[in-house]
């Protein structure tokens, strides 16, 4: 099985701006395409493949690190909001990412800091979020005087399954049995579009049952601008299509080894359909 992650004439390009540490990918030719900024979960580095693909389809994608690589920090005591802000900026005045605004891609934590931008930040369009904290978690967010902080882990409510392998799911603290807790993100701000895919079998993040809850807030203050696609059988991390499942793996937070959640073949489906509604819904807002 062999698999093109550039196609011809898709160029990469290593952006190293102000701050900013990320891999910007454009599609073939000189027109100007939808800006997507694109930011993977908890582990740092710089992730390139999601973004090398949505190049391939016509978005001018941008892999942005946020921690853990070359001069950005080790082990953030907090997350600024005006780093993500810059590549936003850098993004608008690129002269082929076709305004007014962008679209992002976050998978877990990045994610979570997908929605706590599309909160605080202007110019955010679209958001597409793969099984999102809807909560500041393990590193709180700061944005000019502003700060949220993280939500209480009870590490011991893991649950050893049968195998050696624990369960994650239920250490979160229950964000909407505590009206008002200042973790959640106050996404009632946001302008943007939201698209909420969930993994019904996530054993990391209760995402299906924060989307839902999120819909309910976004509801109540008359929003309809969000959709959530749940997908049976699909555990924490949702790649794009014919990547393997992961269905055991490192708990992001505790680094010890736990069930992701997940089946193989309701698994595979949801990745080729998550894929294509990615793609709609920023061909559609953006």
């Amino acid at each position: 099985h062999e698999r093109a992650f550039l196609r011809d004439g898709v160029r990469r390009v290593p952006v190293r701006e102000g701050r900013i540490r990320a891999t910007l990918f454009l599609p073939p030719g000189e027109d100007t395409f939808p800006g997507i900024i694109d930011i993977h979960g908890l582990g740092g580095g710089l992730l390139e493949p999601r973004a090398s693909l949505l190049a391939n389809h016509g978005f001018a994608t941008l892999a942005l690190a946020y921690y853990q690589f070359e001069d950005l920090p080790q082990k953030p005591k907090e997350l600024h909001l005006e780093y993500f802000e810059e590549a936003v900026n850098y993004m608008l005045q690129h002269p082929q990412v076709k305004g007014p605004g962008v679209g992002l891609l976050g998978f877990s934590k990045g994610a979570e800091v997908c929605l706590a931008m599309a909160a605080f930040l202007k110019n955010i369009m679209a958001v597409a979020s793969l099984n999102a904290p809807v909560a500041a978690t393990c590193i709180p967010f700061s944005y000019k005087d502003k700060i949220i902080p993280t939500v209480t882990l009870h590490e011991h409510k893991a649950k050893a399954t049968n195998s050696e392998f624990l369960d994650y799911s239920d250490v979160v603290e229950d964000l909407f049995q505590a009206p008002g807790n200042q973790s959640l993100i106050p996404l009632e701000k946001a302008e943007a579009q939201f698209l909420f895919i969930v993994g019904q079998d996530d054993r990391v993040v209760k995402s299906e049952y924060y989307a839902t809850e999120v819909g309910k807030l976004l509801q109540a203050q008359g929003k309809g601008n969000f959709q959530i696609l749940s997908c049976p059988g699909t555990g924490h991390c949702i790649d794009p299509p014919f990547f393997p499942l992961y269905p055991i793996g490192s708990h992001p937070v505790f680094q010890k080894r736990a069930v992701l959640g997940g089946e193989l073949r309701p698994y595979s489906k949801a990745q080729v359909h998550a894929w294509s509604q990615i793609q709609a819904f920023f061909k559609k807002y953006l």
